[in-house]
């Protein structure tokens, strides 16, 4: 698959010294839904204003659909639309002319028919006429996604796009994303609710101090810094952990209702058959057992700790 979004050695030093960026490397392939992850002031904001052309970047390169965000900036802009966090939008517009205007900022020809479309898909048809300065702030953050939306971009940045939204409206924002990249369009968004990067993402990135940590495959990710958890019922409580099952590392629970074993999903063997048979000739008995493994947050918040 053909990368749309390409950086390069990106670097971004503030004039206070502040290195938000730290030589960027990565490429976004067209048609993808990319999750850009890490805590507040990783520097995921300077990265898409940098790509956006809000900022300017220390050094590097970044192209969009092959043009250059410095040279060529005006066609690499039009292939981009930004929902941004900030609620910037001219109070006393209507909700249709702000996103009309949208489209003709970008050279786009009118059309309502396309603008309809768009209001109706972030559900805002109904208060086209009504004054920006009269709506909620979910209402507004549906606003900038229509204007983000209103010149038919090819890659769509999502900045916290849902924050402040209530989770039915976040649904059907979502749903509008997905119906986006099976149309083709590149989707790079970053969210504090990881619960939705692991729904919707086909890759994920996490950045942290400025740097790449990794990216990789969701799915993949997951297998291999996932961790599995056995829990065991016991049918009797244990107070501690006999001596000849201390390689397993176990660890108790539930006041000592329950074994809990954490074994790698990379391993060949997870050790659970050993494990059962070294319970049993130890003379512990336990009336139900289940698996759980890790969700994309905690790999997240262990990535995090790790290149601290």
């Amino acid at each position: 698959m053909s990368a749309i979004l390409s950086i390069s050695d990106l670097t971004k030093t503030y004039a206070s010294g502040l290195q938000a960026l730290k030589s960027v490397d990565l490429e976004i392939d067209r048609g993808e839904i990319f999750a850009l992850l890490g805590p507040n002031g990783a520097g995921k904001t300077t990265l898409i204003n940098i790509v956006c052309g809000i900022v300017t970047p220390t050094s590097g390169t970044v192209t969009v659909g092959g043009h250059d965000i410095i040279r060529d900036a005006r066609a690499a802009r039009s292939l981009i639309g930004l929902v941004p966090q900030e609620l910037a939008i001219t109070p006393f517009e209507s909700v249709g002319q702000t996103v009309s205007f949208s489209r003709g900022l970008f050279g786009r020809p009118a059309n309502p028919a396309f603008v309809e479309k768009v209001l109706k898909d972030v559900a805002l048809w109904e208060r086209r006429k009504s004054r920006i300065i009269t709506l909620s702030g979910g209402m507004k953050r549906r606003v900038l996604i229509a204007k983000a939306l209103a010149h038919e971009p090819q890659v769509l940045f999502l900045d916290e796009p849902t924050a402040g939204v209530d989770v039915e409206l976040r649904q059907g924002m979502w749903q509008v994303v997905r119906e986006l990249r099976d149309a083709g369009v590149t989707i790079i968004l970053t969210t504090h609710y990881i619960e939705e990067a692991e729904l919707m993402a086909d890759r994920v990135g996490v950045i942290n101090e400025g740097e790449i940590v990794l990216v990789e495959e969701k799915g993949e990710l997951m297998r291999k810094l996932g961790r599995k958890q056995l829990t065991l019922q016991l049918q009797q409580p244990m107070a501690a952990i006999p001596a000849q099952l201390a390689p397993y590392r176990l660890s108790l629970a539930a006041d000592g209702r329950e074994l809990v074993y954490t074994y790698d999903t990379q391993s060949e063997r997870t050790g659970i058959t050993g494990l059962l048979d070294d319970l049993g000739a130890a003379g512990i008995g336990f009336k139900d057992l289940q698996t759980t493994q890790s969700s994309l947050e905690d790999i997240f918040v262990d990535l995090v700790r790790g290149n601290r």
